[in-house]
């Protein structure tokens, strides 16, 4: 998959149960993470918040995984990058400008922190 004239080699994925009560907050940081992402040179970002909750012949769905609770909502999210290298000079970048942002205190989040689950994958298959 191309974006613009990079291959994409990274990504960094997400899963985390967002109380349905804090989607409005949540949709609200995700879109300034986007915005902060991409302008200091993250590919892409995106935010999908689950659709298809039974999916037929699975036995293990995400939000079984993520432990989601029946007033909550799984969003799997993930920003692509050219490579991990790449990821690590964009996240020092963002992490610096949420610093000056918002303090070094850490910022309220609008999910259980304790049940969100990040990985960085090497894309294999393109």
């Amino acid at each position: 998959m191309l974006y613009g004239t990079n291959i994409m080699t990274y990504v960094d994925g997400f899963v985390i149960s967002v109380p349905k009560k804090n989607t409005a907050k949540y949709k609200t940081m995700a879109k300034e993470a986007s915005h902060v992402w991409k302008k200091l040179g993250a590919l892409d970002y995106k935010e999908c918040k689950i659709d298809d909750t039974k999916p037929k012949f699975v036995s293990f769905t995400f939000p079984k995984m993520a432990k989601t609770k029946p007033n909550e909502a799984v969003w799997f999210s993930f920003i692509v990058y050219r490579s991990r290298k790449h990821r690590d000079s964009v996240n020092k970048k963002v992490m610096t400008y949420f610093e000056k942002k918002y303090g070094k205190d850490k910022m309220q989040m609008p999910f259980d922190m304790k049940r969100f689950a990040y990985g960085g994958f090497r894309v294999e298959v393109d």
